[in-house]
């Protein structure tokens, strides 16, 4: 199945590409969530005639994600949990965890753009984690995991 990406994926292609994807990735994925329209010619011609406006819409976007980027590296987010005696946590930090304090502290974030490539964190410390705001935006933010008081 042939498809044109609206925007920028990851390993895939970028804005404007015309790609060959399974089709139930495009049925199913691509096609519903806004990323991809099927390329057939007159969906074809219908890019064309919008990709300006398409253009400056991803413009857009990536503005603001920088501009997100900027305001998270500034903020240290503390989470408090459970300590066992040997410094283990009871349970796991996890992304809702971490996106649900990092919109306490007062900086918007959700649980899909966070990475954890080795899982939950299950000790305390501080711990480095990518945030991937747009496919061309990823900042690096601390999570501190502290006791919790009794």
């Amino acid at each position: 199945m042939d498809v044109i990406l609206l925007e920028k994926i990851h390993k895939l292609g970028d804005f404007g590409e015309q790609v060959k994807v399974k089709p139930g990735f495009g049925r199913n994925y691509l096609i519903p969530s806004g990323k991809a329209v099927s390329a057939t010619a007159d969906n074809i011609i219908k890019f064309e005639a919008r990709r300006a406006e398409l253009e400056k819409q991803q413009q857009t976007l990536l503005e603001a994600a920088t501009a997100r980027a900027e305001k998270l590296s500034a903020v240290n987010i503390s989470v408090a949990r459970k300590v066992g005696t040997e410094g283990k946590l009871f349970g796991s930090v996890g992304a809702v965890d971490i996106a649900e304090a990092a919109t306490a502290a007062g900086v918007e974030l959700t649980k899909h753009e966070i990475r954890l490539p080795s899982g939950s964190i299950r000790n305390i410390g501080e711990f480095e984690v990518n945030v991937q705001l747009h496919a061309d935006v990823s900042v690096v933010i601390k999570v501190n995991v502290v006791p919790e008081e009794a």
